[in-house]
């Protein structure tokens, strides 16, 4: 059984943290969020932490603690420090360049794909073959790392094309010659 709910969040120094009956209002130096607070779930301020409480035991209610305490950690989290999500591209002429609020990438394919940037989200290209989001958002974040790397995932064989940078692709052999007999 998980213990996740009853773990306070620290809040930072600059984090503001309006609590309402039904949503969470965390304001930072990076920007503002909203929380859900569900049924059965409330939140107080004990000095420096945000603590998470239920009103009952009932099997719905502690399923909603740990989700409660884990959207308004990253919250807390987002507005203070910000989600990053670093992709790499492998793959001989596979590179990507940001132009104004578009990402370019050449990967392959007979013409460049173009994807938008969104406003709630920053793009950046350290290198060519680097690719960084960045927002305060962590589930819009992994959200559109994830769209960029579903435009050309890894290759089994190869292992060619867009992926996370802490991911292990494990690349397949491929064919045996064939021995002459």
């Amino acid at each position: 059984m998980s213990r996740v709910g009853y773990k306070p969040i620290p809040v930072p120094d600059g984090v503001k943290v309006d609590i309402g009956s039904e949503q969470l209002v965390v304001t930072g130096s990076k920007g503002e969020m909203t929380s859900p607070v569900p049924a059965g779930i409330s939140f107080e301020i004990e000095g420096a932490e945000l603590v998470v409480k239920r009103a009952d035991d009932a099997k719905t209610t502690r399923a909603l603690h740990g989700l409660a305490r884990a959207l308004a950690s990253n919250a807390v989290v987002g507005v203070s420090e910000g989600f990053k999500r670093e992709l790499e591209i492998q793959g001989i002429g596979y590179r990507a360049a940001v132009k104004g609020s578009t990402l370019s990438m050449q990967l392959g394919f007979s013409h460049s794909v173009e994807f938008p940037v969104p406003k709630d989200v920053q793009i950046s290209t350290p290198e060519q073959t680097k690719i960084v989001v960045e927002g305060i958002d962590k589930q819009r974040v992994g959200e559109i790392a994830a769209q960029i790397r579903r435009v050309r995932p890894p290759d089994a064989y190869k292992g060619k094309g867009i992926r996370y940078r802490d991911e292990l692709v494990r690349t397949k052999v491929g064919k045996a010659g064939v021995a002459a007999g």
